[in-house]
Protein backbone atom coordinates (compact mmCIF):
# COMPACT_ATOMS: atom_id res chain seq x y z
CA UNK A 1 0.00 0.00 0.00
CA UNK A 2 3.05 2.53 0.97
CA UNK A 3 4.44 1.86 -2.46
CA UNK A 4 1.14 2.26 -4.73
CA UNK A 5 1.05 5.57 -2.56
CA UNK A 6 4.42 6.64 -3.40
CA UNK A 7 3.51 5.78 -6.92
CA UNK A 8 0.86 7.71 -6.93
CA UNK A 9 2.32 10.95 -5.04
CA UNK A 10 5.47 10.83 -7.83
CA UNK A 11 3.01 10.70 -10.61
CA UNK A 12 1.09 13.83 -9.50
CA UNK A 13 4.10 15.47 -8.81
CA UNK A 14 4.82 15.01 -12.47
CA UNK A 15 1.47 15.80 -13.59
CA UNK A 16 1.51 19.05 -11.78
CA UNK A 17 4.82 20.05 -12.08
CA UNK A 18 3.94 23.43 -14.32
CA UNK A 19 3.75 26.68 -11.99
CA UNK A 20 0.31 28.76 -12.05
CA UNK A 21 1.16 31.55 -13.65
CA UNK A 22 1.78 35.44 -11.81
CA UNK A 23 -0.76 37.12 -10.14
CA UNK A 24 -2.61 39.72 -12.98
CA UNK A 25 -4.70 42.38 -11.91
CA UNK A 26 -6.79 45.10 -13.54
CA UNK A 27 -7.89 43.88 -17.30
CA UNK A 28 -6.54 40.53 -17.40
CA UNK A 29 -9.33 38.83 -19.79
CA UNK A 30 -9.55 40.29 -23.65
CA UNK A 31 -6.36 38.80 -23.69
CA UNK A 32 -6.49 36.07 -27.22
CA UNK A 33 -3.15 35.77 -28.38
CA UNK A 34 -1.16 38.64 -26.38
CA UNK A 35 1.40 40.57 -27.64
CA UNK A 36 3.49 41.94 -25.20
CA UNK A 37 5.71 44.94 -25.31
CA UNK A 38 7.59 47.37 -23.03
CA UNK A 39 7.95 51.49 -23.83
CA UNK A 40 11.11 53.24 -22.82
CA UNK A 41 9.50 54.94 -20.14
CA UNK A 42 8.61 51.53 -18.46
CA UNK A 43 4.94 51.46 -19.68
CA UNK A 44 3.59 47.69 -20.78
CA UNK A 45 1.66 47.67 -23.66
CA UNK A 46 -0.55 44.24 -24.31
CA UNK A 47 -2.06 43.92 -27.56
CA UNK A 48 -4.68 40.90 -28.76
CA UNK A 49 -7.36 39.76 -31.06
CA UNK A 50 -10.46 41.26 -31.62
CA UNK A 51 -11.51 44.83 -31.22
CA UNK A 52 -9.42 45.80 -34.07
CA UNK A 53 -6.70 44.86 -31.91
CA UNK A 54 -6.89 46.04 -28.43
CA UNK A 55 -5.00 48.09 -26.41
CA UNK A 56 -4.01 47.35 -23.15
CA UNK A 57 -1.30 49.03 -20.49
CA UNK A 58 -0.13 48.74 -17.21
CA UNK A 59 3.04 50.23 -14.46
CA UNK A 60 3.88 46.38 -14.21
CA UNK A 61 3.71 43.49 -16.15
CA UNK A 62 1.33 42.16 -13.67
CA UNK A 63 -0.92 44.82 -13.88
CA UNK A 64 -3.08 46.75 -13.47
CA UNK A 65 -4.19 46.69 -17.17
CA UNK A 66 -6.19 49.17 -18.55
CA UNK A 67 -7.66 49.25 -21.76
CA UNK A 68 -7.05 52.14 -24.12
CA UNK A 69 -8.96 51.51 -27.54
CA UNK A 70 -8.15 49.67 -30.61
CA UNK A 71 -4.91 50.12 -32.48
CA UNK A 72 -6.62 50.25 -36.48
CA UNK A 73 -10.43 51.47 -35.09
CA UNK A 74 -11.65 51.97 -39.04
CA UNK A 75 -10.26 48.36 -40.19
CA UNK A 76 -7.81 47.23 -42.17
CA UNK A 77 -6.85 48.45 -45.91
CA UNK A 78 -6.80 44.55 -46.72
CA UNK A 79 -9.62 44.23 -48.80
CA UNK A 80 -10.51 40.87 -47.34
CA UNK A 81 -13.26 39.25 -45.38
CA UNK A 82 -12.27 39.95 -41.58
CA UNK A 83 -10.87 43.48 -42.21
CA UNK A 84 -12.57 44.29 -38.77
CA UNK A 85 -12.07 41.86 -36.75
CA UNK A 86 -8.11 41.24 -37.13
CA UNK A 87 -6.26 38.78 -35.48
CA UNK A 88 -3.02 37.68 -33.89
CA UNK A 89 -0.69 40.57 -32.99
CA UNK A 90 2.78 40.98 -32.94
CA UNK A 91 4.72 44.03 -31.74
CA UNK A 92 8.33 45.33 -32.15
CA UNK A 93 10.14 47.75 -32.04
CA UNK A 94 12.46 49.00 -34.93
CA UNK A 95 14.68 51.99 -34.69
CA UNK A 96 12.29 54.49 -33.31
CA UNK A 97 9.08 53.28 -34.96
CA UNK A 98 6.79 50.50 -33.21
CA UNK A 99 5.73 47.64 -36.20
CA UNK A 100 2.54 46.19 -35.12
CA UNK A 101 1.60 43.28 -37.68
CA UNK A 102 -2.16 41.46 -37.52
CA UNK A 103 -3.83 39.23 -39.38
CA UNK A 104 -6.86 39.68 -41.68
CA UNK A 105 -8.50 36.45 -41.96
CA UNK A 106 -12.14 34.50 -40.66
CA UNK A 107 -11.90 30.96 -39.53
CA UNK A 108 -11.01 28.39 -41.23
CA UNK A 109 -10.25 29.28 -44.68
CA UNK A 110 -6.70 30.54 -46.60
CA UNK A 111 -8.40 33.84 -47.62
CA UNK A 112 -5.84 35.39 -45.36
CA UNK A 113 -3.37 38.00 -45.56
CA UNK A 114 -0.53 39.89 -42.58
CA UNK A 115 -1.14 43.56 -42.28
CA UNK A 116 1.03 46.38 -40.60
CA UNK A 117 0.78 48.84 -38.42
CA UNK A 118 3.23 51.52 -37.14
CA UNK A 119 3.19 53.96 -34.42
CA UNK A 120 6.14 56.20 -32.30
CA UNK A 121 4.69 55.56 -28.84
CA UNK A 122 2.40 52.48 -29.00
CA UNK A 123 -0.72 54.68 -27.90
CA UNK A 124 -4.07 54.61 -29.16
CA UNK A 125 -4.91 56.40 -32.02
CA UNK A 126 -1.32 56.87 -33.42
CA UNK A 127 -0.95 54.11 -35.41
CA UNK A 128 -0.74 54.42 -39.16
CA UNK A 129 -2.01 51.22 -41.04
CA UNK A 130 -0.08 50.43 -44.09
CA UNK A 131 -2.17 47.92 -45.11
CA UNK A 132 -0.22 44.41 -46.54
CA UNK A 133 2.85 43.27 -45.90
CA UNK A 134 3.04 40.71 -49.07
CA UNK A 135 2.53 38.06 -46.82
CA UNK A 136 -1.26 36.78 -47.99
CA UNK A 137 -2.59 33.24 -49.00
CA UNK A 138 -5.46 31.46 -50.69
CA UNK A 139 -6.73 28.14 -51.42
CA UNK A 140 -4.44 25.83 -53.29
CA UNK A 141 -1.40 27.20 -51.23
CA UNK A 142 0.22 24.72 -48.63
CA UNK A 143 0.03 27.60 -45.57
CA UNK A 144 -2.50 30.07 -44.31
CA UNK A 145 -1.14 33.47 -43.74
CA UNK A 146 -1.80 34.52 -40.28
CA UNK A 147 -0.15 34.75 -36.78
CA UNK A 148 3.32 36.86 -38.07
CA UNK A 149 6.03 37.50 -36.04
CA UNK A 150 9.19 39.42 -36.60
CA UNK A 151 13.01 38.80 -35.63
CA UNK A 152 15.37 39.96 -36.69
CA UNK A 153 18.82 37.11 -36.77
CA UNK A 154 21.56 39.76 -37.09
CA UNK A 155 21.54 39.87 -40.47
CA UNK A 156 17.91 39.69 -41.97
CA UNK A 157 14.05 40.73 -40.02
CA UNK A 158 12.40 37.64 -40.74
CA UNK A 159 8.85 37.13 -40.36
CA UNK A 160 7.51 33.48 -38.95
CA UNK A 161 3.90 32.42 -39.64
CA UNK A 162 1.28 29.78 -40.28
CA UNK A 163 -1.51 27.80 -39.03
CA UNK A 164 -2.95 24.70 -40.34
CA UNK A 165 -2.21 23.16 -43.72
CA UNK A 166 1.75 23.15 -44.21
CA UNK A 167 2.00 24.42 -40.20
CA UNK A 168 4.53 27.21 -40.01
CA UNK A 169 6.71 29.10 -42.28
CA UNK A 170 9.44 31.92 -43.11
CA UNK A 171 9.66 34.93 -45.25
CA UNK A 172 12.50 37.70 -45.32
CA UNK A 173 11.51 40.70 -44.98
CA UNK A 174 12.65 44.66 -46.17
CA UNK A 175 14.66 47.00 -44.20
CA UNK A 176 12.73 48.42 -42.58
CA UNK A 177 10.30 45.44 -42.39
CA UNK A 178 7.01 47.10 -43.98
CA UNK A 179 6.92 44.30 -46.94
CA UNK A 180 8.69 41.43 -47.63
CA UNK A 181 11.44 41.40 -49.44
CA UNK A 182 10.65 38.64 -52.05
CA UNK A 183 8.00 35.82 -52.50
CA UNK A 184 9.83 32.89 -51.26
CA UNK A 185 9.31 30.97 -48.12
CA UNK A 186 11.02 28.47 -46.32
CA UNK A 187 9.21 25.43 -44.38
CA UNK A 188 10.30 25.96 -40.40
CA UNK A 189 7.63 23.06 -38.46
CA UNK A 190 5.08 20.72 -39.41
CA UNK A 191 3.06 18.20 -37.77
CA UNK A 192 2.37 15.72 -40.38
CA UNK A 193 -0.28 13.99 -38.55
CA UNK A 194 -3.64 14.73 -37.55
CA UNK A 195 -5.47 18.21 -38.49
CA UNK A 196 -2.09 19.85 -38.70
CA UNK A 197 -2.95 21.78 -35.87
CA UNK A 198 0.54 23.77 -35.35
CA UNK A 199 0.50 28.01 -35.35
CA UNK A 200 1.59 30.56 -33.35
CA UNK A 201 4.83 30.73 -34.31
CA UNK A 202 7.01 32.72 -31.99
CA UNK A 203 11.02 33.04 -32.38
CA UNK A 204 13.19 34.02 -29.55
CA UNK A 205 16.85 33.87 -29.61
CA UNK A 206 18.65 32.75 -25.92
CA UNK A 207 22.64 32.56 -25.88
CA UNK A 208 23.66 30.32 -28.82
CA UNK A 209 20.25 29.29 -30.00
CA UNK A 210 17.03 30.22 -31.61
CA UNK A 211 13.82 28.85 -30.06
CA UNK A 212 11.24 28.36 -32.11
CA UNK A 213 7.69 28.42 -29.69
CA UNK A 214 4.23 27.70 -31.42
CA UNK A 215 1.04 26.29 -30.10
CA UNK A 216 -0.66 23.16 -31.24
CA UNK A 217 -4.27 21.54 -30.69
CA UNK A 218 -7.27 23.16 -30.41
CA UNK A 219 -7.32 27.10 -29.75
CA UNK A 220 -11.06 28.24 -29.85
CA UNK A 221 -14.79 27.46 -29.04
CA UNK A 222 -14.15 25.65 -25.58
CA UNK A 223 -17.77 26.49 -24.19
CA UNK A 224 -19.07 25.32 -27.02
CA UNK A 225 -17.42 21.86 -28.05
CA UNK A 226 -14.58 21.11 -26.06
CA UNK A 227 -11.83 18.40 -27.93
CA UNK A 228 -10.53 15.15 -25.82
CA UNK A 229 -8.75 15.38 -23.29
CA UNK A 230 -4.88 16.69 -24.32
CA UNK A 231 -6.03 17.83 -27.61
CA UNK A 232 -6.71 21.38 -26.60
CA UNK A 233 -3.90 24.21 -27.13
CA UNK A 234 -0.67 23.87 -25.28
CA UNK A 235 2.90 25.46 -25.93
CA UNK A 236 5.61 23.36 -27.70
CA UNK A 237 9.50 24.56 -28.99
CA UNK A 238 12.17 23.32 -31.02
CA UNK A 239 15.56 24.75 -30.89
CA UNK A 240 18.08 25.45 -33.76
CA UNK A 241 21.45 27.18 -34.08
CA UNK A 242 20.00 29.54 -37.07
CA UNK A 243 16.71 30.99 -36.96
CA UNK A 244 15.79 29.64 -40.51
CA UNK A 245 15.60 26.54 -40.07
CA UNK A 246 16.83 22.97 -38.77
CA UNK A 247 14.68 23.34 -35.30
CA UNK A 248 14.79 20.65 -32.96
CA UNK A 249 13.06 19.00 -29.92
CA UNK A 250 15.24 18.03 -26.90
CA UNK A 251 15.15 14.30 -28.39
CA UNK A 252 16.40 15.68 -31.82
CA UNK A 253 13.41 15.15 -34.19
CA UNK A 254 13.01 17.81 -36.38
CA UNK A 255 10.73 20.15 -36.23
CA UNK A 256 9.27 20.08 -39.58
CA UNK A 257 8.90 16.10 -39.24
CA UNK A 258 7.04 16.58 -35.85
CA UNK A 259 9.31 17.25 -33.68
CA UNK A 260 7.61 19.66 -30.37
CA UNK A 261 8.75 19.63 -26.89
CA UNK A 262 5.95 20.45 -24.34
CA UNK A 263 6.75 23.79 -22.67
CA UNK A 264 3.17 24.08 -20.97
CA UNK A 265 0.22 22.45 -21.17
CA UNK A 266 -3.10 22.14 -19.41
CA UNK A 267 -2.97 21.81 -15.41
CA UNK A 268 -5.28 22.37 -12.49
CA UNK A 269 -7.59 24.94 -13.46
CA UNK A 270 -5.45 26.15 -16.48
CA UNK A 271 -6.74 25.17 -19.73
CA UNK A 272 -5.25 25.54 -23.43
CA UNK A 273 -2.53 28.04 -22.86
CA UNK A 274 -1.43 29.43 -25.87
CA UNK A 275 -1.15 32.33 -28.72
CA UNK A 276 2.49 32.67 -26.47
CA UNK A 277 5.42 34.77 -26.66
CA UNK A 278 8.71 35.68 -25.04
CA UNK A 279 9.21 38.67 -23.58
CA UNK A 280 13.03 39.25 -21.29
CA UNK A 281 11.13 41.75 -18.22
CA UNK A 282 14.14 43.84 -16.77
CA UNK A 283 13.15 42.39 -13.11
CA UNK A 284 11.72 39.09 -13.71
CA UNK A 285 13.93 38.08 -16.39
CA UNK A 286 12.70 35.57 -19.42
CA UNK A 287 8.92 35.11 -19.30
CA UNK A 288 6.52 33.34 -21.46
CA UNK A 289 3.19 35.08 -21.74
CA UNK A 290 0.10 33.46 -23.31
CA UNK A 291 -3.29 32.85 -23.24
CA UNK A 292 -5.41 30.31 -21.44
CA UNK A 293 -8.80 29.31 -19.75
CA UNK A 294 -9.49 29.63 -15.89
CA UNK A 295 -11.67 26.79 -15.43
CA UNK A 296 -12.70 28.53 -12.33
CA UNK A 297 -14.23 31.41 -13.89
CA UNK A 298 -15.27 29.96 -17.31
CA UNK A 299 -14.18 28.68 -21.16
CA UNK A 300 -15.43 31.31 -23.64
CA UNK A 301 -13.32 32.96 -25.74
CA UNK A 302 -13.83 36.37 -24.20
CA UNK A 303 -13.35 34.90 -20.97
CA UNK A 304 -9.81 33.99 -21.47
CA UNK A 305 -7.03 35.36 -18.91
CA UNK A 306 -3.60 36.84 -19.52
CA UNK A 307 -0.78 34.36 -18.58
CA UNK A 308 2.58 34.64 -17.44
CA UNK A 309 5.22 32.45 -16.15
CA UNK A 310 9.15 32.76 -15.90
CA UNK A 311 10.96 30.68 -17.53
CA UNK A 312 14.34 29.14 -17.13
CA UNK A 313 16.88 28.23 -19.94
CA UNK A 314 19.19 26.96 -17.91
CA UNK A 315 19.12 23.46 -18.94
CA UNK A 316 19.54 24.60 -22.55
CA UNK A 317 15.57 24.27 -23.14
CA UNK A 318 13.13 26.89 -21.65
CA UNK A 319 10.98 25.04 -18.39
CA UNK A 320 8.09 26.65 -16.63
Amino acid sequence: MRSSILTSLVSASTVWAYANPLSCSGVCVNAHDPALIRRDDGTYFRFSTGGKIAIHSAPSIQGPWTYRGAAIPNGSKIDKKGKDDLWAPDVAKVGNTYYLYYSVSSFGVQDSAIGVATSTNLDANTWTDHGATGIASSAGKNYNAIDGNLIHDGSSYLMSFGSFWGDLFQVKMADPPLKTSGSASNNIAFKPEGEHAQEAAFVYKYGAYYYLFFSVGKCCGFDQNRPAAGQEYKIQVCRSSSATGGFVDKSGKKCTEGGGTTVLESHGSIYGPGGQGVFNDPSLGPVLYYHYVDTRIGYADGQKQFGINKINFGSGWPVV
